[in-house]
């Protein structure tokens, strides 16, 4: 192994597998929804699709369904 390494002349590659680890989609969300989302991530330093990317994962994980109880 070398004591030392120059990376300046690597040249960098995208990663292959990006496009099957997220898909994109168009959904729509109330302001509120994202404002709250978008306040968070100002907080956290986390964008806020990635927060909501997140919560969604968490809900998946937990298995949680949404509450249809109508007052």
């Amino acid at each position: 192994m070398r004591d030392e390494y120059d990376f300046a002349k690597m040249a960098g590659r995208k990663n292959p597998y990006v496009r099957k680890l997220k898909k994109q989609v168009t959904i729509r969300l109330g302001e509120d929804v994202i404002a709250y989302f978008k306040s968070l991530g100002e907080e956290t330093g986390i964008p806020y699709q990635s927060l909501i990317n997140l919560y969604l994962r968490d809900c998946v994980a937990q298995n949680r369904k949404p509450s249809m109880k109508w007052q």
